[in-house]
């Protein structure tokens, strides 16, 4: 265990690094969600470790806390969306949000971003931020609320009667650039649109995906050699 407790500072101290050298502020939050992950991981196979250093014949009494825990920041980065007419709704679980106080709990709006900021919940401090909206807000008429595990929050559009197709400019973006763009391919050569159908697949699929192209690829090219 203490081999794979020190595996995981080194990847920590690595991340780290890579946090000074990025540029992009998507990038930024990846890494420092990813290193979140790994030093809850850290803590609690040190508490275990702890653990299993005690004796159960041999209880060693409980030291008093002499020195006062800084609550740690946590990114939330999962989430659900829906909309209505009038709001895009933001769906985030946090189990036991509803114990802490209600000053604890703050939501601010602008035009094109929002973040929530809950304080000192289980001695973590967490964060929820998304940017780059893909439409405006009105951050005036933009509200939140606490209901037993969940946070809802309902920012609500400028434009009422805009349908939002995503939430963010960068996720729309994603979205198009995986679309092949059939009209500009060569009509009058459909097995050249297919391949490169074919290839997009490929290079924005994931390692599933990839084996079966490659598969099918390698199985027609031997169909034709046999010609």
């Amino acid at each position: 265990m203490a081999n794979k407790i020190e595996e995981l500072k080194k990847d920590i101290a690595e991340i780290e690094n890579l946090e000074k050298h990025a540029i992009r502020q998507r990038v930024k939050d990846i890494l420092s969600i990813e290193k979140r992950k790994l030093v809850s991981e850290v803590i609690r196979l040190e508490e275990t470790e702890v653990k299993m250093e005690i004796p159960e014949q041999q209880p060693k009494p409980q030291p008093e806390k002499t020195t006062t825990n800084i609550p740690y920041e946590v990114k939330l980065s999962n989430y659900a969306w829906d909309q209505s007419q009038k709001f895009v709704k933001f769906y985030i679980t946090l189990p036991k949000i509803n114990t802490v106080p209600a000053e604890n709990v703050q939501c601010n709006f602008q035009e094109k971003s929002l973040e929530l900021k809950v304080k000192n919940l289980e001695n973590k401090d967490y964060v929820f931020k998304v940017t780059q909206l893909l439409h405006l807000i009105d951050p005036k008429n933009s509200t939140f609320k606490v209901k037993n595990d969940l946070i809802l929050i309902n920012a609500a559009k400028q434009e009422q009667d805009m349908h939002w197709t995503h939430v963010t400019e960068w996720e729309k973006k994603a979205s198009d650039k995986k679309m092949p763009n059939l009209d500009s391919e060569d009509k009058s050569d459909p097995s050249a649109s297919l391949m490169n159908i074919m290839k997009n697949m490929y290079e924005t699929g994931d390692d599933e995906m990839k084996r079966t192209i490659a598969k099918a690829w390698t199985d027609s090219m031997n169909k034709t050699s046999t010609f």
